[in-house]
Parts: structure tokens; C-alpha cells; sequence
């Protein structure tokens, strides 16, 4: 009797797994546009001063979907002509003068760098113009392939990780 209800077990996989139904309807359009992580870079950056928030700089960027992050970048110096040194922002620099912070915000569709510290920043005008950042758009979905340990304060290790291509950095003003 068991080897019947084995058998019969066994045949009854065999015939489920060989079942083929009515394709179902189709899934729902993504969003439009470029799904891909985004390189953004500002050159020639000044800091414009207000009373409320200091030295900032805001731009507004093509959008981003909810959940994808954003991260930014200062060039800090090159090592040649074509190798920029990036810093992840936030950053404090220790100078003879104090400790300058940048820092930023960000929603969908602009961002905010923030230059502040515990000192006269207009005694340093170097560090309030002529500036070049980077942002980097991250999606969301990045977050689920798991496994990934990213190193996000080295620009190149994120552009690694998550296979953007540097190549196409878009230059905004």
C-alpha cells in the first residue's frame, strides 16, 4: 500500500510539474525615462551667503524616484590631469583658521551643500569658489541585491559597486 501511494505521489508530480497554463496579463509599465544611477557634476561652484543658512549652494536635478539615494562628492585635488580626488560629503576640514563643514539635503528633485563652521568662512574664499561636485544617483533597487559591503566614502569603489558608468558624467550648471 505505501509503494502505491509513493508511486502515485511521484506520478502525480510529474504530471503537475508538466502543467502549463493561460499566460497571465501583463504587469504594470515601469516608470518612464532612465532607470539607471545618474553622475552629475557641478563645476566652478560659488557658495552664496543668506542669513538663515549660511554659505549654501542649491540646484535643482532631474528627478529622482523615491527611494534611490543620493550621494555627493567634492573634488579635492587631482593626482594628475585626468585623476580628480573625490571626498564624500560630509566633511569637516581642519584649517589653521577652524573646522569648515560641508554638508547637504536633498529631496526628488533638488539638493542643497551647506559650508558652515566655527570661524569667518569669508576668511577662506577658497573653499567657497570655484568648486566641483559630483552627485551620484544611487537607485533604490541597488539597496535589495544584498551581499555588497560598499565603501561610500571612495567615489570609485561606489562607482564599482554599483556598475555606473563614469563615462557619461553630465555636466549641469
Amino acid at each position: 500500500m505505501k509503494k502505491i501511494i509513493l508511486l502515485l505521489a511521484v506520478v502525480t508530480a510529474f504530471v503537475i510539474q508538466g502543467c502549463e497554463g493561460p499566460e497571465g496579463p501583463q504587469g504594470p509599465t515601469g516608470p518612464p525615462g532612465d532607470t539607471i544611477s545618474a553622475v552629475y557634476e557641478f563645476q566652478n561652484v560659488s557658495f552664496s551667503y543668506n542669513s538663515t543658512d549660511g554659505y549654501v549652494f542649491y540646484r535643482q536635478i532631474p528627478g529622482m524616484y523615491q527611494s534611490d539615494v543620493m550621494l555627493i562628492y567634492r573634488m579635492n585635488g587631482t593626482v594628475n590631469s585626468t585623476t580628480p580626488i573625490w571626498q564624500q560629503i560630509p566633511r569637516t576640514l581642519y584649517l589653521p583658521q577652524g573646522e569648515l563643514d560641508y554638508d547637504f539635503d536633498f529631496t526628488r528633485t533638488d539638493f542643497n551643500i551647506y559650508a558652515g563652521g566655527n570661524y569667518d568662512l569669508s576668511l577662506t574664499p577658497a573653499y567657497l569658489t570655484n568648486q566641483t561636485f559630483r552627485v551620484v544617483i544611487v537607485p533604490g533597487y541597488f539597496a535589495n541585491k544584498g551581499g555588497k559591503t560598499v565603501d561610500y566614502s571612495d567615489y570609485n569603489a561606489v562607482i564599482k559597486a554599483y556598475n555606473i558608468d563614469d563615462s557619461k558624467v553630465k555636466v549641469l550648471e
